[in-house]
């Protein structure tokens, strides 16, 4: 006999034809075996009607069973189940085309701003975006369309048309090098949008899967930072397993009683390090209207952190990589139009974390997935620069070399380094010939 409803191996539903099944079972029981159930019996059309009403409801019931784990529920389910852990659903982050142009330029100079040059609007208390890719003005071209994204999500960022004014003059002063009497305007002819739209159940899941249930362990520490807007990946050093009552070693070492020993008393200050990689477009330390990285992140530590506990907080090292190559292509095909595709492949490929190696193969991969390409020779993954952390006796020469990895070979990240890839770095050398 098999069971239904909530078993052992999860929520069993009753299908159609088991209830009507059972319903012509007991309809014999009380009329009697000689009881016409043929399909165009009337009291077979009556009871087909009550099983699919009733089949329906075992639908609605295994929703309900599902929708209280985080692991199945959907929509408003999973937003209840986000309230019970105080981690409501983020909302988006606004975006759209802002058109930068330049005034007065000098005849032989480019200007260049950016990805994350920092756009304000002219309230008193301005709004902060920040554009996501390069621009390059000229006299000959003084006008350029950037998509701008805004600093903070959430509906604040849908801003109407024309709220845009220019760049933040504290970012134009520490980063841009434009000079009297050239100028750069900004302005957003159409209303930037998406603000008011929340992230999607999967990404949400998952934040709601991995959220730690203890106050304060090395688990809590990484999810607080990486709630942070902006954080890619986190690292923490915490040798002696002070703030981490978890390790299967806490406890094991005798403080005060081992005076030779490089571990904390009882009572003293505890320190440790986290190491933050962060976007690009954000700044790592509080830029006129625009909180820094390195702010927000102690901030969200100071929420968590108990008395004595003290995080330092390290930017990690962001090592720009790119790749050279010689690709060999069917005839007809478009060249511009195939390197944009691949470096917006190698881009959106990414995703690397602190310490993760840039492989051989997952790049390679990214070349003969492209619809066209016959043929990839001399491959070689390059970084720059090209190590950092040495320690010294003496003066550390400043690397800016770029190192290329041999064929075959994969980039060798260090713990506190991060691969970063740009889609208009100076380390992409793509030559495009038909075979």
């Amino acid at each position: 006999m098999t069971d239904f409803g909530v078993t052992a191996d999860g929520f069993v539903s009753k299908g159609i034809d088991a209830i009507l099944g059972d319903a012509m079972q007991r309809a014999r029981d009380v009329f009697g075996a000689d009881l016409d159930l043929s399909p165009t019996s009337p009291v077979r059309k009556i009871l087909e009607v009550a099983a699919a009403e009733d089949a329906e409801l075992w639908r609605h019931l295994e929703d309900l069973h599902y929708s209280r784990f985080i692991s199945a529920a959907v929509g408003a389910d999973l937003d209840l189940l986000g309230e019970d852990l105080a981690v409501p659903r983020r909302f988006r982050y606004a975006s759209g085309p802002v058109t930068l142009t330049l005034t007065d330029p000098l005849p032989d100079r480019a200007y260049l701003l950016p990805a994350g040059t920092v756009l304000v609007t002219a309230d008193p208390a301005p709004l902060t975006f920040h554009t996501t890719a390069a621009v390059t003005l000229t006299a000959a071209a003084p006008a350029a369309t950037v998509t701008a994204e805004a600093f903070d999500a959430g509906p604040p960022g849908d801003v109407p048309a024309g709220a845009i004014t220019g760049i933040d003059p504290v970012y134009q002063q520490l980063y841009l090098s434009i000079g009297a009497p050239t100028t750069v305007t900004a302005a957003n002819a159409e209303p930037l949008t998406g603000g008011t739209g929340r992230e999607p159940d999967e990404s949400y899941r998952a934040r709601l899967l991995g959220w730690p249930r203890s106050m304060w362990t090395l688990e809590s520490v990484r999810t607080a930072v990486l709630e942070v807007p902006g954080v890619r990946d986190v690292l923490l050093s915490d040798p002696l397993g002070g703030v981490d009552v978890s390790q299967s070693y806490f406890g094991i070492f005798a403080f005060g009683r081992r005076p030779f020993s490089a571990e904390r008393r009882v009572a003293d200050p505890y320190f440790f390090d986290v190491v933050v990689a962060h976007d690009d477009a954000r700044p790592w330390r509080t830029t006129g209207p625009v909180t820094g990285v390195f702010e927000q992140v102690n901030a969200a530590l100071d929420r968590v952190r108990p008395v004595g506990v003290h995080p330092g907080v390290v930017e990690a090292d962001h090592i720009e990589v790119g790749v050279r190559a010689q690709v060999f292509t069917q005839p007809g095909y478009d060249t511009q139009a195939l390197v944009s595709a691949i470096t917006q492949q190698l881009a959106d490929a990414g995703g690397f974390k602190l310490g993760s190696d840039v492989l051989y193969s997952q790049v390679m991969r990214v070349f003969v997935n492209q619809p066209g390409v016959l043929d990839v020779q001399n491959l070689r993954l390059r970084r720059c620069p090209p190590a950092f952390g040495r320690i010294s006796f003496g003066d550390v020469r400043f690397q800016s070399e770029v190192v290329e990895a041999g064929a075959g070979e994969n980039l060798v990240m260090g713990p506190t380094e991060i691969a970063v890839f740009h889609i208009d770095s100076a380390l992409l050398d793509l030559q495009v010939s038909a075979r």
